[in-house]
């Protein structure tokens, strides 16, 4: 599979870590790195700061063979998340957008974006209002809408997705079910719910397909392990799998990164 990542990246800042740690990171950039985790190829195509925290994100990247010949890289800063870790779960505090504020993809962007099997952005990408763009470029396109499905950016981009990642802390139930149909109604092929301990869950238009978790012996993080499980989703599903074996791919790739301190 070639994912292309777009949108946003920051770098999540670890306040109580050895008096402060900077890790790289964002749903896209995290889904690029984990598609070549599972031998696939990614790029990504957003925009970094020109300042140091900018030149780490770049060097994580190239680092983890994600192709960055599409990110730009723009007067200010890039944007930082600022997260607490409590007893293996992440917190996160104050949000700085910095450069991506103001983003847009380019039609030379969207040209490259083209070569891909899939494009993914999440709710902080900037791109949501390209989405119908690139629908109608011919390209399969994946969003994911977090915890904010009915945020502005998600009701943008739903329409124009063909596979639609949210996260809930709940377990299945028909009101869930239902949440889904009418997600379904307005235009993806596939709706994808996440729901933490309780694993996934996909509705396809005709069939629930629920999925559970893969055991971690030890969780040490669980920053990025929904962005894991959208790398493994859609390789499985890009690559001809069942729904079933995608779903089990996505959850065994987030167990994996629940290993280890930051996103990669």
């Amino acid at each position: 599979m070639k994912l292309a990542a777009v949108g946003s990246n920051c770098i999540d800042y670890y306040n109580n870590l050895d008096g402060g740690k900077a890790f790289p990171g964002g749903g896209p950039v995290n889904m690029a790195v984990y598609t070549v985790r599972l031998g696939g190829e990614a790029a990504y195509i957003g925009p970094v700061g020109n300042d140091s925290y900018g030149e780490l994100m770049i060097d994580a990247m190239r680092k983890k063979s994600v192709d960055t010949s599409h990110l730009r890289v723009e007067e200010g800063k890039t944007a930082v998340s600022q997260v607490e870790l409590v007893d293996g779960e992440r917190i996160f505090g104050d949000y700085e957008e910095g450069v991506l504020e103001t983003y847009v993809l380019s039609d030379e962007d969207m040209d490259f974006i083209q070569n891909f099997d899939v494009v993914i952005c999440d709710v902080w990408g900037k791109v949501e209002g390209q989405f119908k763009e690139l629908k109608e470029r011919g390209i399969t396109t994946a969003f994911d809408c977090a915890t904010y499905l009915e945020s502005n950016a998600s009701e943008q981009a739903i329409p124009y997705t063909d596979y639609l990642f949210y996260s809930i802390d709940e377990n299945d139930s028909s009101q869930l079910r239902e949440q889904m149909k009418k997600i379904h109604e307005k235009g993806p092929k596939y709706v994808i719910c996440m729901m933490g301990t309780a694993g996934s869950m996909c509705y396809d238009g005709k069939d629930f397909h629920r999925f559970g978790i893969i055991p971690c012996e030890e969780v040490v993080d669980s920053m990025g392990a929904g962005d894991s499980y959208i790398a493994g989703f859609l390789k499985g599903m890009i690559e001809g799998k069942t729904i079933e074996e995608a779903m089990k791919l996505g959850a065994a790739n987030a167990t994996e990164t629940l290993k280890y301190f930051g996103a990669w």
